[in-house]
């Protein structure tokens, strides 16, 4: 599953590496957790919890169903 998700992420990333962002892959649990860490611009936005959960958790949930939440690292 981990390589299905670090998939998808890269298919985000360029939306967030055009707004001064990325998004770095930490871990995924057995119990389809997914951590991950905003960096630049996307780290310090006022958006972020929304580009975590309206966009990136909604995008893998997509791609890779096993996915039930996304959190921050």
């Amino acid at each position: 599953m981990k390589e299905q998700v670090a998939k998808a992420l890269d298919e985000i990333r360029p939306a967030l590496q055009a707004d001064g962002g990325d998004v770095e892959l930490i871990d995924v649990s057995d119990d389809g957790i997914v951590k991950v860490r905003l960096m630049g611009a996307c780290g310090g936005c006022p958006m972020a919890m929304m580009t975590l959960k309206g966009g990136i958790e909604k995008r893998l949930k997509q791609a890779v169903p096993e996915v039930k939440e996304v959190v921050p690292a």
